[in-house]
């Protein structure tokens, strides 16, 4: 049989809190949607705009911190695997299946409010903040060894 490709790369905002949960073996689960927004030419000529929603799963640690640093409306972009999962409704008795995104990488856009910078999900590199004068920054490599901006010759 030949090998597939199952590669996704979203950009969006939550529309939701993500919901972090335990299995029973102990493993944590984060489920989140983005709201995805686009725009293209109507039938009639003009441009329309419209919003498509994604579920979302990211498993273990990468779940973790996506339920820590992120809430509804803040934007991320997500890269991960699609996946299919059926199961029957215990009230109706009816089968369902649902698409969504398995996580395999998180990145944090924008600031604690949603605007500036942005940091990654899959990183764990503190980086600490101005003390005060620009002389004074220290920006910490990954190493332990902190490094003063004015050593840096360029």
């Amino acid at each position: 049989m030949a090998r597939s490709f199952n590669q996704v790369i979203l950009m969006g905002n939550l529309t939701r809190d993500p919901e972090l949960r335990q299995t029973p073996n102990g493993t944590s689960v984060t489920s989140f949607s983005l709201a995805l927004n686009r725009s293209y030419k109507g039938a009639d000529g003009n441009w329309q705009e419209a919003t498509d929603y994604v579920d979302v799963v990211a498993w273990g640690p990468l779940g973790e911190r996506v339920a820590q640093y992120l809430s509804k409306g803040r934007p991320c972009l997500v890269n991960g695997r699609l996946q299919s999962r059926s199961w029957e409704d215990k009230e109706s008795g009816a089968k369902r299946s649902k698409l969504e995104v398995v996580a395999q990488d998180v990145t944090f856009l924008g600031g604690p409010g949603g605007e500036g910078g942005g940091s990654s999900g899959g990183s764990s590199a503190p980086a600490s903040k101005p003390t005060g004068k620009k002389d004074d920054v220290v920006i910490e490599d990954i190493g332990d060894e902190p490094i003063n901006l004015d050593d840096i010759p360029f």
